[in-house]
Order: C-alpha cells, then sequence, then structure tokens
C-alpha cells in the first residue's frame, strides 16, 4: 500500500487571517489538493483561531462529504472539551491528538503518555464511541508505539521535526534511524502509522523507502511553500511524486 499525503491547510489560513479579506480560501485550495490526488486534509484548530477557525472546519467537511467522498477528514489538536464537542460535531475520519499548549506556535514534541495515560485512555474511548479513527502524536522513541496501544489508539503520527531540521547528512541518517525504530515498533504493536512536521519533497524519498508500513504523511509548511512557485495543484503532484503515490 502506498504512502498517502494529508495536505495541512493551516498556513493557508494564517496567511487569510493577516487581512479581513475571504482569500486565500482554505476550501479552494483543498479543492485544489484533492482534485490532484491528496488523499485528504488536515486541520489544527487552536483555541485562538489564530489560522484555522471554527467556520473553517465545517466548510471544509462539507467540501470533502460533497465532492470528495473518498478523501479523509483529519482534525489534529489538543483534546480539551471544546475541541472534543467539535470533533464530535463534525465526525472526521481521524483526529490526531496532541498535546500542544494553547500558544505554542506549532506541534513540536509528543505526549508524555505515562503522565496523560487517564485523559487520553478515556478521550479515546470517547471517540472510539463516535466512530472516529485516533492516532496519537508521539515523539520517535521506540517505546511509544506499544504505550499509545495500550490506550486504544489505532495509529501513531511520529514527529519528524528533528529530522526535518537535519540538514547535515549524518545528523540527518541519525534522526531517519529514530524514526524508522520508532515506525517499525508502531508496526510491531499492530498501530498503524502517520508522520508529520517539516517534512519535505527532499526529505520524503529517504523515509517512506525505509518505512513501507508508513500510511499517511501530513504536511502543511512545505506544501504551502512550495505552492508559491508551482501552484497547489503541481506541488501535490511533486509532493505524490516523492513518496510513490503514483
Amino acid at each position: 500500500m502506498p504512502c498517502h499525503l494529508s495536505v495541512n491547510v493551516n498556513a493557508i489560513a494564517y496567511l487569510r487571517n493577516r487581512r479581513d479579506l475571504p482569500w486565500p480560501s482554505v476550501v479552494e485550495l483543498s479543492r485544489l489538493a484533492l482534485e490532484a490526488g491528496a488523499a485528504g486534509i488536515t486541520v489544527h484548530p487552536r483555541p485562538d483561531e489564530r489560522h484555522i477557525r471554527r467556520s473553517d472546519v465545517t466548510d471544509i467537511n462539507r467540501l470533502l462529504r460533497s465532492s470528495f467522498p473518498g478523501a479523509e477528514f483529519n482534525i489534529e489538536g489538543y483534546p480539551d472539551e471544546r475541541f472534543l464537542q467539535l470533533v464530535e460535531a463534525e465526525k472526521p475520519d481521524q483526529v490526531t491528538l496532541v498535546p500542544d499548549d494553547p500558544g505554542q506556535a506549532t506541534s513540536d514534541h509528543g505526549w508524555d503518555m505515562a503522565a496523560n495515560a487517564g485523559l487520553l485512555k478515556d478521550v479515546i474511548a470517547r471517540l472510539h464511541r463516535g466512530g472516529m479513527r485516533v492516532s496519537l502524536f508521539v515523539d520517535p522513541d521506540p517505546a511509544r508505539p506499544a504505550q499509545a496501544k495500550a490506550l486504544g489508539a489505532d495509529r501513531v503520527e511520529l514527529f519528524t521535526g528533528p529530522y526535518g531540521a537535519a540538514l547535515e547528512p549524518e545528523n540527518a541518517r541519525r534522526e531517519l534511524a529514530r524514526v524508522v525504530a520508532a515506525g517499525e515498533a508502531a508496526a510491531r504493536a499492530g498501530l498503524g502509522l502517520n508522520a508529520g512536521h517539516d517534512l519535505t519533497r527532499d526529505n520524503l524519498p529517504p523515509l517512506v523507502a525505509a518505512l513501507p508500513n508508513l500510511l499517511e504523511v501530513s504536511i502543511g509548511h512545505a506544501v504551502t511553500a512550495d505552492a508559491l512557485a508551482y501552484g497547489m495543484a503541481e506541488t501535490v503532484r511533486k509532493f505524490r511524486a516523492a513518496i510513490g503515490d503514483v
């Protein structure tokens, strides 16, 4: 099974929110991404709505259900009550739980599952009752997938920030080895495997080649940056080629 691309449209919403204008439209750029073969759309609505707004979540969900029924909707966020009520109302295909503080600029670490076991177990069970698949955002540590499995998660999303930031070849090889070890541990635990953060067309091919069980990569910043040069549709095609989804 090839790895699939989920386009995170948070950066598009952040650009739109710089002005009191309706463009760039996250819905129309999501449409372009899906028409070019993206497997899904990811959003991460934060409490202050500094990029994705609650209304965007509803609008994108409506687009997927009406025009792209086979595409996946993935909503990321910290599982406070407001977030849980949002996902229960929208019923995405996947909910990715992240341990972000509300003021964080971006996700930069995975869950401490021992410290948050009670919260995560209860939240995962609640989301399962709503028919949603649950992924936990975790550091690239081989111990994490088994812990996630014990809490009831369906998948883990490996935090690939250190790998993405490793520009020197030896550092990149070392960080890739950490990600691969954790991804192999996910397979042994019987969990689906996702990955995301600072992934680019350059660093994706080695990652995908080393992890045949990698199901999905969620990419926002690099896709948005490349879309400024190539347009959204061509960028999606380039990223699909980088992950072998052709």
